[in-house]
């Protein structure tokens, strides 16, 4: 019942790049490579991504003409296809005026020349990547950057085709960093120092806007709750959620009809407030006085902000906005992003428990989650329904983000495996996390970097991915080893 908000968008420019000089000497060149460069599109239409498509630039004169047509369409990505030998010169006004990223693509027809039917023409067809180091020295010589190099064959290449997905999935986080709101309520957990961030650096670093918001502007909204859409939001909470006996944790209890309707209502309060500011995402912390609307509104946000994760808005608590983008990220890279941190070791098997009390991501849960009354959040005010869930077992990938001492951002990406077994029935989110070469060694890594002690969670390995990002966005970053 938990559908995306808003789908997974990027916009990609491509181009062919060719030495035209090629095509008076060999009749039918020109289009079988155009064939060529038209099945590379196809392919990476299949990524469910716009597809701007700048035909063939094999000379200069062509290169300085499509420079305002690029830049007209504000393209999240560049693929600069490397369809024959291209002298540099139809590239270097392309790569000097355009600031976006750019890949090269060198995806050959061929696997091998047909050694004994091989001739110019064949080879011609077949030279994707004779120019590249051509294209790569001279960008490095004008100061810019070549992101990527795609090498492999244009046809029956798993993982050739895996490169192109995977910048497909970075051009939509690039496009969803620009212009999101991203808003802040409430205000820093008391005495958590590392949560801490401006939101001018943050504008400047990301591209993106922070809202600053109040908790009154969520109760203007909840006031206008109505009971047909709290039976709505208990009918999805009902379906997408197991509400099971209680366990060993005197703590929890089975989830009470109460802490239901009012699970249920805050969530559609959230919902009317993330599309009354449009919002992104949002990181909030707030207390308010005993036996205030504000505490019970406040508090009681975790199964709504579970759900818009789940729909693709990144829902922070703690007011950890660093935490929120990179939630943000691994979402719009479509592995989850939930909000977690390091709990107890389990040093006889080599593992440490990840998780978290508040928001997940749904959509990475392993079995249905489940929910439980607390008689009280640790650490924090409130009571009420909670959400527990495990970790799809496989690989994971752990996003922080932090600052150094000059204030700049800070990456730090680590991965690992979630495999299944026991967790603590308390309520909250833990997975069994084990990483190389121990996770003693793992950890004691990661801390040293000097990370926040949350970060987003998400499933597989994408480490090289979330790198790429970085270095897009001229963000330092450490891959954790």
């Amino acid at each position: 019942m938990i559908e995306r908000k808003n789908k997974r968008y990027a916009k990609i420019g491509l181009f062919a790049v060719a030495h035209n000089t090629y095509f008076s000497q060999f009749d039918g060149l020109y289009d079988n490579i155009m064939g060529y460069h038209n099945d590379f599109c196809k392919m990476t239409k299949e990524n469910n991504v716009e597809i701007i498509d700048f035909g063939m630039i094999d000379s200069s004169e062509k290169a300085y003409e499509v420079v305002p047509k690029i830049l007209a369409e504000n393209v999240d990505v560049l693929f600069c296809n490397m369809v024959t030998y291209a002298t540099s010169s139809v590239f270097v006004p392309i790569i000097k005026e355009v600031n976006k990223p750019m890949v090269l693509i060198a995806l050959q027809p061929r696997a091998a020349l047909d050694y004994t039917k091989a001739s110019t023409f064949m080879q011609l067809e077949n030279d994707n990547i004779c120019s590249v180091p051509e294209f790569t020295g001279v960008a490095i010589r004008m100061g810019k950057k070549i992101s990527d190099v795609i090498i492999g064959c244009l046809y029956d290449d798993q993982d050739a085709e895996k490169e192109v997905s995977k910048w497909c999935d970075i051009a939509k986080v690039l496009h969803d960093l620009k212009g999101a709101r991203m808003g802040l309520m409430g205000h820093t957990m008391e005495a958590m120092y590392d949560m801490h961030a401006d939101p001018t650096a943050i504008a400047s670093a990301f591209g993106l806007h922070v809202p600053l918001l109040e908790v009154d502007d969520v109760i203007e909204v909840y006031n206008t709750v109505t009971e047909d859409e709290i039976q709505a939001k208990i009918r999805v909470i009902d379906e997408e959620f197991d509400m099971p006996e209680p366990k060993s944790d005197p703590v929890t209890s089975k989830l009470t009809d109460e802490d239901k309707y009012q699970a249920a209502k805050s969530a559609v309060a959230l919902d009317k407030f993330v599309e009354k500011y449009n919002l992104t995402g949002l990181a909030y912390y707030y207390e308010g006085g005993a036996d205030t609307l504000h505490r019970k509104v406040a508090t009681t946000f975790i199964v709504g902000n579970s759900i818009l994760n789940a729909q693709g808005i990144p829902m922070c608590g703690e007011y950890d906005i660093k935490t929120c983008i990179a939630m943000l990220i691994m979402d719009r890279l479509d592995i989850g992003g939930s909000f977690a941190e390091f709990h107890p070791f389990d040093f006889s098997e080599d593992f440490i428990l990840v998780g978290h009390d508040g928001p997940h991501h749904l959509r990475i849960a392993e079995d249905k989650p489940v929910l439980r009354s607390l008689k009280k959040y640790h650490g924090k005010p409130g009571h009420g329904a909670s959400v527990e869930f495990k970790l799809k077992e496989g690989p994971i990938t752990m996003l922080g983000i932090t600052q150094n001492s000059e204030g700049k951002f800070k990456f730090v990406i680590g991965e690992g495996i979630s495999k299944k077994g026991p967790i603590p029935l308390t309520g909250n989110t833990n997975t069994r996390g084990f990483f190389e070469p121990t996770t003693k060694e793992f950890v004691k890594k990661w801390v040293m970097e000097g990370p926040t002690h949350h970060y987003a969670l998400g499933i597989g390995h994408h480490a090289d991915s979330i790198a790429k990002i970085a270095e897009i966005l001229g963000i330092e970053y450490i891959i954790v080893r």
